[in-house]
């Protein structure tokens, strides 16, 4: 079948009251173009007012399937959740255990004392301070002077350490004093908040 281009030109003259006897290459034309306005108004008003939909579901399907994947994994790997989940809390009981009581603290202040004189340190102030309340225990600055030399510092920092409570050492401040140095700093000693009263007064 023959396609006679010359035959377009009775397309500035389409008499619509007679498509019967259109020639067909002018149908052709006339239906292609039909056609493609068709399609694009159907584009238009139906398909892309939907896009935004399609969209969101697109990404709501892969926040599913994320959502799938993870509940997935956890449920493969619960048990060894669970053994994750007690060993936090035993680490976190052992930790508590290493917290003084209201009841264990004054003695605290003798374990510093003695590691410092053991040290050959010479203390010439130990005070607690106030008190700072934390969300699952409590701070308890203590306020330090000794004075010595640099092994003995050395010695009573180690020393410190190793005592089987927590105590951390801050703002240290070494000046001449003599022929000694003097030190002075910030202990820190935490009491848990579970097994003692909150803002207890220290002795």
């Amino acid at each position: 079948m023959s396609f006679d281009v010359s035959k377009l030109k009775e397309l500035n003259e389409l008499d619509f009251e007679q498509v019967a006897i259109w020639s067909k290459e002018v149908k052709i034309v006339v239906v292609a173009f039909v056609v493609i306005v068709v399609g694009a108004l159907s584009y238009w008003f139906i398909v892309k007012p939907k896009l935004p939909i399609l969209e969101r579901a697109q990404i709501e399907e892969q926040e599913l399937k994320g959502q799938f994947q993870a509940k997935y994994r956890i449920a493969v790997n619960l048990n060894s959740y669970i053994a994750q989940l007690k060993q936090i809390e035993n680490d976190f009981k052992s930790m508590l255990r290493s917290l003084p009581t209201s009841n264990e603290t004054p003695g605290l202040l003798d374990d510093i004392t003695y590691v410092g004189t053991t040290s050959g340190l010479t203390f010439k102030l130990l005070n607690w301070q106030q008190e700072v309340p934390k969300e699952f225990y409590t701070e308890l600055p203590i306020e330090v002077e000794v004075s010595g030399g640099y092994h003995n510092f050395g010695e009573f920092v180690s020393e410190i350490a190793d005592l089987p409570r927590i105590v951390t050492l801050h703002d240290f401040e070494i000046t001449h004093e003599g022929d000694r140095l003097n030190l002075q700093m910030q202990a820190k000693t935490y009491r848990t908040s579970l097994t003692g009263k909150e803002g207890a007064k220290q002795p």
